[in-house]
């Protein structure tokens, strides 16, 4: 019997869940079910998800920001289709393949500063992290690695080594050695740690991801770049999620005028269909790493350059162009923080964030009413405000959104840049009914926080009495 995706996912409907408890991860599902986010989707198109009863979602979270133009841009899927029918001569591995030369040419030509030259195409964005690893420490000789607290740059092991967040890296044992945090603001630190003249890379995003911060000094990026290129250590930008018009240019290095000599990407390149990261980098780390011709395949990946991935490049960059894609992030982006910032609410610190990349922070409220019920959820668990935010949105409002991080009272706002004035105003709206019902006490959002501190005090009972057995 040929394989027929239709009737499998017809006679397959409403099983999603069963099959993730039965074959996958259980406690995954079970935090789905938790937050209400437990729903079966049947279809992704432009800014909507679909659910199995046919409620229309609008996805503000966009697969962590992989979708930039939307879901399923038809342009990108004919794209696809296109290569398909015209049985490319895929994965020949013995060749200097035509497509991913393309790809690599047009990547280049927007890259930010003049210092990148090569491109290595990986499969994720985690995979690009360990590259740019090991292309730092062969092109400088040296093995120390200074990343920034808080960051996140994949869940690799070397990709893990460089992550900010110890509930990440719990339990995973010694990972690559001599990766060191650093809190990137303090220059001075920095700078002490630089003139030792043994560390091979600073690596940082120029947003963080997890929360979405960034130096409220603009100097401070620019002058770590100069310290850097003064004692011949890399500059390595992740711009995995930061890339590809989310911040409202092309690189967010660009809000710095940076010259990375590594800068690593992903995500948003694929254009949601089919997985792209990539690594560009300077003809010096090229010259150290590819030094010999036994070494001109010293560094690897066996569906890198796949044919259908380098399509999806392509077609993204072009689509990105012709839409004017980057353009609208900013200005819708800078019409959604605008409209967010002016929302009155005393739980709201901060509305931040650069083009459709955008933190929305909360603080405790000074309302005598409101402060014990706050004081409650941070008893259990920092960040329980935020995921009871975050839940009224989804079953309110229809719009799934995220918290940034663990143990941060911040949402993040990831939305598709194609989003019509409609879309925006609802976001914004939402939140503020959102936060106006916070003000109501008792009320909906606080029985929600009570569901998830008690199931937070429970988790930790049940952690305590494993440790101490």
């Amino acid at each position: 019997m040929p394989f027929d995706l239709h009737h499998l996912l017809q006679q397959s409907q409403g099983q999603a869940r069963a099959l993730h408890e039965a074959c996958m991860n259980p406690v995954f599902s079970n935090v789905l079910e938790m937050i209400g986010f437990a729903h079966e989707y049947t279809a992704g198109k432009g800014a909507y998800l679909t659910t199995l009863n046919g409620c229309p979602i609008l996805d503000a979270l966009s697969g962590y920001g992989v979708f930039g133009m939307g879901r399923n841009h038809p342009a990108l899927c004919q794209a696809i289709h296109d290569a398909l029918d015209l049985d490319l001569p895929n994965l020949v591995q013995m060749d200097t393949h035509l497509l991913s030369g393309l790809l690599a040419q047009k990547l280049l030509a927007g890259a930010p500063g003049k210092r990148l030259a090569h491109v290595f195409f990986t499969n994720s964005g985690t995979e690009s992290t360990e590259g740019a690893l090991k292309f730092a420490r062969c092109a400088t000789g040296r093995s120390r690695i200074l990343f920034n607290q808080g960051a996140f740059h994949g869940l690799s092991t070397g990709s893990l080594a460089l992550n900010g967040d110890e509930s990440f890296r719990e339990g995973f044992g010694d990972l690559l050695p001599h990766c060191e945090k650093i809190n990137l603001e303090d220059y001075d630190a920095v700078a002490r740690e630089i003139k030792k003249g043994d560390v091979a890379a600073l690596f940082f995003e120029p947003i963080r991801g997890k929360g979405v911060f960034y130096p409220k000094d603009d100097s401070l990026y620019p002058a770590l770049q100069t310290l850097c290129r003064e004692n011949g250590v890399l500059l390595v930008i992740d711009e995995i999620q930061t890339g590809l018009g989310r911040t409202g240019k092309m690189w967010a290095s660009q809000h710095w005028d940076l010259e990375p000599d590594i800068l690593i990407a992903a995500k948003a390149l694929s254009g949601g269909l089919i997985p792209v990261g990539a690594i560009l980098y300077s003809d010096a780390v090229y010259k150290n790493v590819f030094s010999r011709l036994d070494r001109c395949v010293v560094h690897s990946s066996t569906f890198g350059q796949n044919s259908l991935a380098m399509v999806a490049g392509l077609a993204t960059l072009q689509l990105l162009e012709d839409e004017d894609l980057v353009r609208q992030a900013a200005q819708k982006g800078e019409f959604l923080r605008q409209g967010l910032q002016a929302i009155s609410s005393e739980f709201l610190k901060e509305v931040r964030g650069k083009g459709m990349m955008i933190g929305v922070e909360f603080t405790s409220p000074k309302s005598l009413l409101l402060k014990p019920a706050w004081a409650l959820l941070h008893a259990a668990e920092n960040g329980l405000f935020a995921q009871a935010v975050v839940m009224e949105l989804y079953k309110t409002h229809h719009i799934l959104t995220q918290v940034s991080g663990h143990h941060q009272e911040i949402v993040k706002l990831l939305p598709p840049f194609i989003l019509t004035q409609d879309q925006l105003q609802h976001l914004i709206g939402a939140f503020a009914h959102v936060l106006a019902d916070c003000a109501k006490f008792p009320g909906p959002i606080w029985s929600v926080g009570k569901q998830l501190a008690s199931a937070a005090a429970k988790q930790q009972l049940r952690s305590r009495f494993k440790t101490e057995g």
